[in-house]
């Protein structure tokens, strides 16, 4: 293995997971926020926040200026491979 492949960068949890665990640790969160947190940026934030609520996993409802999020915790997780646990199961252990 050369230094290039040792180096290849991943992580265990996608963008999508990211933003949805920082939302319902704070519902009312803005999205410059969770940009901040996830070292992503607010379009990126935006984009993943449409996905989130096109599959069901997530809506909102304004609150005056803001947004106000819901999760959906009891849809299943997306991939096959991962059938079984509820999207709550899995927020429960990342936000402890």
């Amino acid at each position: 293995m050369n230094n290039a492949e040792t180096m290849r960068q991943w992580t265990f949890l996608t963008n999508h997971a990211r933003v949805l665990v920082q939302i319902a640790r704070d519902p009312g969160i803005r999205v410059r926020d969770i940009a901040t947190r996830c070292l992503l940026t607010e379009r990126a934030v935006q984009r993943i926040i449409v996905d989130l609520e096109e599959a069901g996993y997530l809506s909102h409802r304004r609150e005056g200026r803001t947004n106000h999020y819901s999760v959906s915790d009891g849809m299943p997780l997306r991939h096959p491979a991962d059938n079984g646990p509820t999207l709550a199961e899995l927020l429960a252990v990342l936000l402890r």
